[in-house]
């Protein structure tokens, strides 16, 4: 695997990689410590417990007003060529903070999610059969609202979008084709991440509200789709760095789709939550998710330098990984239950 020199990921700027993530993570974190010092939080959405809920005391849901201003103002001044993710993104921002406040409509909500996609493809098609850019516009739709579903226990989106942004950052920078731009672009919401997280870890000081997870959701799909679109990596390659996320909550939607019951309500059956629930708690879950994350990621920037037949061979075996995790998990989910029963 071949690494690019530091001085080409700063191709664009004097300021080290590094470094601007640094300023990310400080930006974010000096945005939301001042809203929680002056009480403004408070004001602004706070999240009430209620019996879906794995917390127990109101908190306020705030961390996108740290993530989202600090990677959209960042990325428009370091690298004005990805003005459109973080325009979209900043809108999705403002609409998912009404929902915040106030509620919407699911068809309002996904129709803004759809609009953001939709935009993107429209402006930066692949080149690829028509069908198949629909298929993908499709699956990016998916990927937003899902970071929205698994924003649900301490530290785990905020962890998530750490991991995941930084796993685009570096295979951008040892790609064979690299891009120094979206590199960047990835270290510093990797960093807002990072500030935002100094906040989430249990015991939570903060959520991050739709206001966050839904403008996240859209980067990890528009940057990840970026990234194929311009070569950088393989069409796999975003969906193993989010497949912790990707597969909890896409089998836990079949599951409801099955049952016939409404997806996009408020639930306990992600297998994050049951692991939680059944007396994991919520630190030990969410490091057993890190490294499920850190592992996928590792073996996806060890895979782009294999053969495409050995790549896909690679995304198979780790699907069965993550079957096999989530079997497990049921399987303790069943024994609680019966214990829970008994007692």
């Amino acid at each position: 695997m071949s690494i690019v020199p530091l001085a080409l990921l700063s191709a664009h700027s004097a300021i080290p990689l590094f470094l601007w993530g640094a300023v990310a993570l400080c930006a974010c974190a000096a945005i939301l410590w001042a809203l929680l010092g002056t009480g403004l939080a408070w004001r602004l959405a706070t999240d009430i417990p209620n019996d879906r809920s794995l917390h127990t005391r109101p908190t306020p849901r705030v961390g996108g007003w740290g993530i989202v201003p600090v990677a959209v103002l960042l990325i428009g001044l370091a690298e004005p060529a990805l003005w459109l993710p973080a325009l979209a993104a900043a809108l999705l921002a403002a609409l998912s903070q009404i929902d915040d406040r106030r509620g919407l409509p699911a068809r309002v909500r996904f129709g803004g999610h759809a609009a953001a996609v939709a935009l993107l493809v429209a402006v930066y098609p692949a080149d690829v059969p028509w069908w198949a850019l629909a298929c993908m516009a499709v699956l990016l739709v998916w990927l937003v609202n899902l970071y929205n579903f698994m924003d649900g226990s301490d530290g785990l989106a905020g962890g998530m979008a750490l991991f995941g942004f930084a796993g685009y950052a570096i295979a951008a920078s040892i790609s064979s084709r690299p891009d120094p731009a979206l590199a960047l672009a990835c270290a510093i919401v990797a960093g807002a991440a990072a500030g935002f997280l100094l906040f989430n870890f249990h015991p939570a000081r903060i959520f991050l509200g739709d206001a966050g997870s839904i403008p996240l959701g859209f980067l990890a799909g528009a940057l990840g789709y970026w990234g194929w679109r311009e070569s950088i990596w393989p069409v796999w390659f975003p969906a193993v760095c989010f497949s912790a996320f990707i597969g909890d909550a896409s089998v836990t939607l079949l599951k409801r789709l099955l049952r016939g019951e409404k997806f996009w309500q408020a639930h306990r059956e992600h297998y994050y939550q049951r692991l939680v629930q059944s007396g994991f708690g919520h630190a030990p879950t969410t490091w057993v998710w890190y490294l499920v994350m850190v592992a996928g990621i590792m073996l996806a920037l060890w895979a782009m330098e294999v053969a495409v037949l050995y790549q896909w061979l690679v995304v198979v075996a780790w699907a069965v990984v993550l079957v096999v995790a989530g079997l497990c998990i049921d399987r303790r989910w069943r024994h609680h239950l019966s214990r829970s029963r008994q007692s």
